[in-house]
């Protein structure tokens, strides 16, 4: 007879209900997320299984790095289950009346299970989740860099704006002048020689002494013509050159964050065939296999793109329709990693064919007439149908044989 084990998973603990087929509780106990607490659920799992002639089918919610534990207990014995996301937990538990409580949630995924039909998880190697890992914290220094480049930004314009008339804000040489010269005056007061010399020290490129030169001199002359709101001696000079040394340390750190996933990634067939993708380079091969995981878990093109959040949601109750959307309820970043890197192929145009920009420009042409998002979005759809596809069977992209069978 079957069983299943449901569990609510909270931080630290987890109510665990068991149920028959026919839907009568047969358990109901709270465990810890401890050794002592595993024990425990090992055996329950060992009489449950004695008892009924087979293994518990095991089923909970995921819940971000609480049931972490949990999920490695049952790789660890061996233990087949269910993950569900809460949004498929709550449509699938969802009852004309019900009271919401950790208990009443177990219960309802129990009673819930033999209802559904639900996919045992496979388990991913070791290597994905690592790289999930990196790409996440790669996008979190994305964004703590916003935040210090907008502060930077906020106070160089009391000290010294122009100078982002002069350097890229964003570049490494910028960040590294700031720090010599996070003033207008600590230009002026220092001599054509000196800014010339640590102009070349800041950077890395191999500058000619004329380009040096004029670079010295467009620096001299704005910062002459510039109005500080702010002393030389004030904290905010300091405050700037704090900011950009956190921001050089920050741009190393994705650099590392690259370089370590890169070098993971050497010899896998994903990895390969990404980087075969007309201006696909390392960075976005690496982000895109860090929040795809393992590709070859999706039967086909619809899952995949039901995952990313990039399938069609329709609405159409009887005279009101509404227009086609995607839902959007997939993994958001990876949409924004698929979305930028079709935007930097279209940038990319002319420098080498990509049958994935010949379709972009095709869906703008008349009688398609598509507007930019939705041209860029069925571009996406085409990528992962294309990288679904060659990653399955190890085959490297081929322009020729991707415009032929497109």
């Amino acid at each position: 007879m079957r069983v299943v084990l449901a569990f609510d998973v909270s931080k630290g603990t987890s109510i665990v209900v068991a149920y028959e087929e026919s839907e009568t509780c047969i358990l109901e106990d709270t465990i810890s997320h401890s050794s002592s607490g595993f024990i425990v659920l090992q055996e329950m799992i060992e009489e449950l299984t004695k008892e009924y002639g087979q293994t518990p089918e095991i089923v909970f919610e995921a819940t971000g790095v609480y049931s972490r534990a949990l999920e490695r207990f049952l790789q660890d014995n061996s233990y087949a289950y269910c993950v569900l996301n809460p949004l498929e937990a709550n449509f699938q538990t969802k009852t004309l009346r019900r009271n919401k409580t950790d208990k009443s949630d177990a219960h309802e995924l129990a009673k819930s299970h033999f209802k559904e039909k639900r996919q045992i998880k496979q388990p991913q190697e070791a290597y994905y989740e690592n790289m999930r890992v990196m790409t996440r914290r790669y996008d979190d220094i994305d964004q703590e860099k916003k935040l210090y480049q907008n502060k930077l930004h906020a106070l160089l314009q009391l000290s010294f704006p122009e100078i982002e008339i002069v350097f890229k804000s964003k570049s490494s040489l910028f960040l590294n002048i700031i720090q010599l010269f996070p003033h207008a005056n600590s230009i002026v007061n220092s001599s054509k020689t000196i800014i010339r010399n640590r102009l070349k020290q800041c950077t890395k490129k191999n500058y000619s002494l004329q380009k040096l030169e004029e670079k010295t001199l467009e620096l001299i002359a704005v910062a002459k013509d510039s109005y500080p709101a702010i002393d030389e001696e004030d904290y905010e000079c300091q405050l700037i050159k704090q900011y950009a040394k956190i921001l050089l340390k920050l741009e190393e750190e994705q650099v590392q964050l690259i370089e370590k996933m890169a070098e993971l990634s050497e010899g896998k067939p994903e990895y390969n065939v990404l980087l075969s993708f007309p201006d696909i380079q390392k960075t976005t091969a690496c982000r895109l296999i860090g929040e795809l995981g393992d590709v070859r878990r999706f039967k086909n093109n619809k899952k995949l793109n039901a995952y990313v959040g990039i399938d069609i949601v329709r609405y159409q109750s009887g005279s009101i329709q509404y227009k086609d959307s995607i839902n959007k309820r997939g993994n958001k970043r990876l949409r924004s990693i698929l979305f930028f890197m079709i935007v930097s192929m279209l940038s990319a145009k002319g420098k080498g064919t990509n049958h994935i920009v010949d379709y972009y420009y095709k869906l703008k042409e008349q009688p398609y007439n598509k507007h930019h998002k939705v041209a860029t979005i069925a571009c996406v759809n085409k990528f992962l149908r294309i990288a679904l596809h060659l990653i399955q069977h190890n085959i490297l992209y081929d322009y020729e044989i991707a415009t032929t069978h497109s």
